[in-house]
C-alpha cells in the first residue's frame, strides 16, 4: 500500500480545474482531492460550484470555487493568480469547459461556430499558455490535462462542430507537449467515450442511444466516476512522469470497434 500511495499521492498539489462544475470535471476534481490535492473550481455559476463543494467535502476533500468567464484569456490568468494566492501555488490544470451544437454543417452560422472553437479550442490554448507560463517562470514541473472527446479521433453525427473541436484539443495537446516536454511540463488529453453530461444530452434521443450501445463493447455509458483513476494518473508526477502527448481514452471499448 506505500508503494501504490507514493505513486498515486497528491498531498500538498494544487489543481485548477476549468469547468471543474460541469458534470464530468466535478467527478475529475473530487477524485484528485480525495487523492489529497487542493482543488478551485473555474466556473460561471456558484450555485452548481457549491454542490460539487459540498461534495468534495464531504468525501474528505479541500476545494473552493472562483468565478471566470474562461472565454477571456484575462479571466484565466485571474483565476490563476486567485489560486495561487489562496493554495501558494497550482501543480495541475484541467482544461475542461466545453460547449457543444447539434445544428447541421449548411445551417452553423459563423457566430455559432466560432462560439464553440472560442470555448472548446482557444480556451484551452490560452489555459495552457497561462499556466505553463506560471510553472516555468517559478521551476515548476506541471501537469496538463486537456479533455478530448472520442469524436475528436473518429466524426460523429449530429456534432461536427464539436467534433471538430476536439479534434483540434487533440492535435493542440500534442503539439504543447513535444514543446514543453524537455521544460518539465507534461500535456495529456483524457478522451472520454459517452457519458451521459450536459453536453449531449440535447442529441441522445432512443435511435442514438441504441446506436451508440451497439457501437460500444461493454454494451452501456460511462459512469464520470470511471474518469478518475485515468485523471489520477495523469496528474500525478510520480506514476505519470513519462506520459505526456497521450490520448487516455476512457470508452468501454468504442474506439476499438468498428463492425
Amino acid at each position: 500500500m506505500d508503494f501504490l500511495n507514493s505513486l498515486f499521492n497528491l498531498n500538498g498539489k494544487v489543481a485548477l480545474v476549468i469547468g471543474g462544475t460541469g458534470e464530468l470535471c466535478s467527478h475529475m476534481a473530487k477524485g484528485l482531492a480525495q487523492a489529497g490535492a487542493e482543488v478551485a473550481l473555474v466556473g460561471r455559476n456558484a450555485e452548481k460550484a457549491q454542490q460539487r463543494i459540498d461534495a468534495i467535502e464531504a468525501a474528505g476533500g479541500k476545494a473552493y470555487f472562483i468565478a471566470a468567464d474562461v472565454a477571456d484569456k484575462a479571466a484565466i490568468q485571474g483565476a490563476l493568480d486567485t489560486a495561487v494566492a489562496r493554495s501558494g501555488k497550482v501543480d495541475i490544470l484541467v482544461n475542461g469547459a466545453g460547449i457543444n451544437s447539434p445544428t447541421p454543417a449548411l445551417e452553423i452560422s459563423t457566430e455559432e461556430f466560432q462560439n464553440i472553437l472560442n470555448v472548446n479550442l482557444t480556451a484551452t490554448l490560452h489555459g495552457c499558455q497561462v499556466f505553463a507560463s506560471y510553472c516555468l517562470e517559478n521551476n515548476i514541473q506541471g501537469s496538463i490535462i486537456n479533455l478530448g472527446s472520442i469524436s475528436g479521433l473518429n466524426p460523429l453525427s449530429r456534432v461536427f462542430s464539436y467534433s471538430a473541436s476536439k479534434a483540434a484539443v487533440h492535435n493542440l495537446s500534442k503539439n504543447l507537449a513535444r514543446e514543453w516536454a524537455n521544460q518539465g511540463i507534461r500535456v495529456n488529453t483524457l478522451v472520454p467515450g459517452f457519458f451521459p453530461a450536459e453536453q449531449n444530452k440535447s442529441v441522445l434521443d432512443e435511435s442514438r442511444v441504441a446506436s451508440i450501445m451497439n457501437h460500444t463493447p461493454m454494451e452501456r455509458f460511462g459512469s464520470p466516476d470511471e474518469l478518475v483513476g485515468a485523471t489520477i494518473l495523469l496528474a500525478s508526477n510520480t506514476a505519470g512522469s513519462f506520459i505526456t502527448g497521450h490520448e487516455m481514452i476512457v470508452d468501454g471499448g468504442f474506439n476499438s470497434m468498428s463492425i
